[in-house]
């Protein structure tokens, strides 16, 4: 079985072109903005960028690099880099077209607030009583259940 990351560089040289070139860039940034994050390879070939949960995958079509947030309408989004997807209820995404420039600092600045997002979902899931306000009971058929 081939590894997600060797199966990434695959597609980046396959593409060959401008969308190669800014499939690798991205990915860069990426591993630049989070060194622990891991690759994968999903949904018969497409690449996957994961910490905790997916932050983004990153597909390539004729005419743009589309890199689509899991949880994107979750995200602050003060750079304005989405551009697509942005009437859906949870992702969100960010086309790049030929000779377009990517905001390389806030997209940085996008990948570690969904890996923040990611880690805040799971702590929560691993510690339910940590998603309570404190001071506030439980309703009155939970606490009855737990008698």
């Amino acid at each position: 079985m081939t590894a997600p990351s060797a199966l990434i560089d695959k597609r980046i040289a396959e593409l060959g072109d401008w969308r190669g070139e800014t499939l690798a860039r991205v990915r860069t940034l990426i591993h630049e903005a989070d060194p622990d994050v891991v690759e994968e390879w999903k949904w018969m070939g497409t690449p996957v960028w994961e910490h905790d949960g997916i932050i983004c995958t990153g597909e390539s079509y004729k005419e743009v690099v589309k890199l689509t947030f899991a949880k994107g309408a979750s995200l602050e989004d003060p750079s304005k880099l989405f551009n697509s997807s942005l009437d859906g209820n949870a992702r969100r995404a960010i086309d790049i077209r030929q000779g377009e420039k990517l905001n390389e600092k806030a997209f940085k600045a996008l990948i570690r607030e969904a890996i923040a997002l990611n880690t805040e979902k799971k702590s929560a899931a691993k510690n339910p009583a940590a998603k309570k306000p404190a001071g506030k009971k439980a309703p009155a058929k939970a606490r009855a259940r737990r008698r």
